[in-house]
């Protein structure tokens, strides 16, 4: 499924996972990126203006990012489900 990118953990050079807005409209961290992928989402990273901290429902922090960034990931059905990144949809 897409989901749109509104933030990230690490830091914008090397981000380590992303915060994902699902369908439903949760926000959710990912699994660790793949060192390709982290490159390419830092590029938009970098041009995204001052960050800000943020947290997801669980309470999990993470760097807020500006809007257009949408990635193809694979989420689990289950309560802890693990959101997956599979690739980069839009830039």
């Amino acid at each position: 499924m897409e989901a749109d990118v509104v933030g990230y953990t690490g830091s914008a050079a090397r981000p380590r996972a992303l915060a994902v807005r699902l369908p439903d409209g949760r926000v959710a961290l990912t699994q660790a990126l793949e060192a390709p992928l982290a490159a390419q989402v830092a590029v938009h990273f970098a041009a995204s203006g001052p960050p800000r901290g943020a947290r997801t429902r669980a309470g999990e922090p993470y760097t807020t990012a500006s809007p257009g960034l949408v990635v193809e990931v694979l989420a689990g059905t289950t309560r802890h489900a693990v959101v997956t990144v599979t690739r980069l949809r839009s830039t």
